[in-house]
């Protein structure tokens, strides 16, 4: 079976951001999103440690020690870019300010639930950071994530098992195998990736899918 990369992943999601928005990048996958996104498109990259402008990654050798986003790893600062206080970027994100923020997820239930901060297991370190004020802030919550786990099980599930970083907060789901929208008569199928159809995707998901108008 075909599947994306965690880069094409990225470019995928990068293809929907509009011109003008004000973007939150979650830790880990979805930091390559910067690097995808057109190059003709103004978009304001906020990390939660207090920066506004951020650019793609620096170029190897280039990185600037004090330059980082809030999962620690070296970014660019765009022209125009600027720095605050962590209280001011929280203040950001729980005031409705950002239009999109990208997440990564354990879980989302198909009622639009996120669990992305713990899995419950007993050697598991929780690390919510800031992912709930994200998730309730951010006026759209994308999540981009892997479709199944390593064991094969739906990663998209009738109600989460692990504990809720936010309650129906997400509205687009980019997975290695589709991209999905949430919607209040359940979830829309907008794309799969080559060769695989709805049946396969059901069967994949566990979770009732109908094909977007």
């Amino acid at each position: 079976m075909k599947r994306l990369d965690r880069k094409q992943i990225a470019a995928r999601v990068a293809r929907d951001i509009p011109e003008g928005a004000y973007v939150n990048l979650g830790i880990g996958a979805p930091t390559l999103i910067a690097n995808f996104l057109p190059k003709d498109r103004e978009i304001f990259l906020h990390s939660e440690n207090g920066l506004l402008g951020m650019g793609p990654a620096p170029a190897p050798g280039q990185e600037d020690p004090e330059l980082i986003n809030a999962g620690k790893q070296p970014v660019t600062l765009l022209t125009g870019g600027c720095y605050f206080h962590h209280g001011d970027s929280f203040a950001m994100m729980r005031g409705g300010h950002l239009d999109i923020c990208v997440l990564g997820a354990f879980q989302v239930s198909a009622s639009g639930d996120l669990a992305n901060w713990h899995t419950g297991a007993p050697d598991a370190i929780p690390a919510v950071g800031g992912a709930m004020d994200l998730a309730i802030g951010a006026k759209q919550v994308f999540v981009m994530m892997d479709h199944q786990t390593k064991s094969g099980e739906s990663k998209i599930v009738p109600v989460c098992t692990y504990p809720l970083t936010g309650i129906g907060c997400v509205n687009r789901i980019y997975t290695d195998l589709a991209v999905i929208d949430v919607t209040p008569q359940g979830l829309r199928v907008l794309e799969m990736v080559e060769g695989m159809t709805l049946d396969e995707l059901r069967a994949i998901s566990g979770v009732p899918l109908e094909m977007a108008a």
